[in-house]
């Protein structure tokens, strides 16, 4: 292994370093539903003109109650309308954040392809690495996949 992967043990980060890590990673864990969830109902509408609760429930594999809790946070925030007896649509501000979500998703496993990692563990990985990179890296992503 190489030194500059060797871990330092005995050298802990100065403490603001490591709040401002640990920040990061909960605001990241805060937005990562929300995020996965309007990607997909912007996907369902796309594929098949709606999105319905029972359809996302069975695509990200968890109860419908557990939906319908979500669609709700989603409408207070403003990312889509709900209807009664009607399916699920989008509000700007959900499309944007869909977008946004998505971009990072293809970028991060395009990614991970060109690193040689197959199809099936990129697309896997990108879902998760996608709430989590910054800004900066997105960009030397870019830069990566274009020098190449």
């Amino acid at each position: 292994m190489s030194s500059a992967f060797k871990p330092r043990h005995g050298k802990l980060i100065e403490p603001d370093s490591h709040v401002q890590g640990f920040r990061k990673a909960r605001d990241a864990r805060r937005t990562e539903l929300a995020e996965d969830y309007v990607e997909l109902i912007s996907d369902l509408i796309a594929d098949s003109g709606e999105a319905r609760q029972t359809d996302i429930a069975r695509r990200l594999g968890v109860a419908q109650p557990t939906v319908a809790k979500m669609l709700k946070r989603l409408a207070e925030e403003g990312l889509i309308v709900k209807r009664p007896y009607r399916g699920i649509s989008m509000t700007e501000a959900g499309e944007r954040l869909a977008a946004e979500s998505r971009r990072r998703h293809r970028l991060v496993e395009a990614c991970l392809r060109k690193l040689g990692v197959s199809a099936e563990t990129a697309r896997l990985d990108a879902e998760g690495i996608e709430h989590h990179v910054s800004g900066e890296t997105l960009a030397a992503f870019e830069r990566f996949l274009d020098d190449g």
